[in-house]
């Protein structure tokens, strides 16, 4: 009797710097599929000539673009994998070897983060960066909310946890992490005015801010990691404050100048 049918997923938008190299990890599965949120380059054919069920449209809802992923895979366990992360053969054996015997449920994989060529063990967290994620599941066992950025997850079933890392280059350098920055805060700052409720005040969300910060940078260990720590953490703090501000300076402009 064969094993259970193992898919491998993929969500991206215009990742064609990135998607071969993370397809050429994914072989082991059986089979490929990539869902490609208004990509506009070479993506799609890089993953056809990888072989790929591909999927193409506009979510713009990140919890619904990756419920829509996993709709398209037809296996009995979906192992989801974003661009810029790779799969070490290591980690391929222990999938296979896991599912093999499981029931329905989820496993947890471990991340080994890089900034660059950097390995960064210490400081990662506040939604800047994880060190463990559920990413192997059975169908119906992991759900998305509506969020735009940083969807929260359920999930349901049987819970284990795999040993080998999944290897995740976060950002090429200091200025890439900048850049993330700001788009996790404008994403979430459009979810702050989606959700019709009173931003938080700007007291709660600066003893927010500098909560996370400590929580990475001295909890979390982020000071063994010199200078990146340092950045790890302040992104990390000033992700809810940034995010407030936004939020509030975009409500501001689309109510318009007052009337004379």
């Amino acid at each position: 009797m064969s094993g259970p049918r193992l898919s491998a997923l993929v969500v991206a938008r215009n990742e064609e710097a990135q998607l071969a190299d993370c397809l050429a990890t994914l072989k082991f599965a059986d089979e490929l599929v990539v869902l490609l949120d208004r990509s506009t380059d070479r993506s799609k054919d890089i993953a056809l000539a990888h072989g790929a069920k591909v999927v193409e449209g506009a979510w713009p809802i990140e919890g619904e673009r990756r419920q829509a992923g996993v709709a398209a895979c037809s296996g009995d366990w979906i192992l989801e994998i974003d661009a810029d992360e790779r799969v070490p053969q290591a980690l391929a054996s222990e999938v296979r070897a896991a599912i093999a015997t499981a029931r329905r449920g989820y496993f947890l994989i471990p991340f080994d983060n890089y900034i660059g060529t950097r390995l960064v063990r210490y400081g990662w967290g506040g939604s800047f960066g994880v060190s463990a994620a559920a990413r192997l599941f059975a169908p119906g066992v992991k759900h998305w909310a509506g969020q735009r950025i940083h969807p929260a997850v359920t999930l349901s079933g049987e819970s284990g946890r795999l040993s080998t890392p999944v290897i995740h280059y976060v950002d090429r350098n200091l200025g890439e992490m900048v850049e993330r920055l700001k788009r996790y805060s404008l994403a979430r700052a459009a979810d702050l005015r989606a959700e019709g409720r009173p931003l938080p005040s700007l007291l709660c969300t600066l003893r927010r801010s500098i909560s996370r910060f400590l929580k990475c940078y001295f909890s979390r260990r982020g000071y063994r990691e010199g200078r990146m720590g340092f950045m790890i953490a302040l992104m990390a703090g000033l992700y809810p404050l940034l995010s407030r501000l936004m939020a509030e300076l975009d409500r501001d402009e689309s109510a318009g100048p007052p009337h004379a």
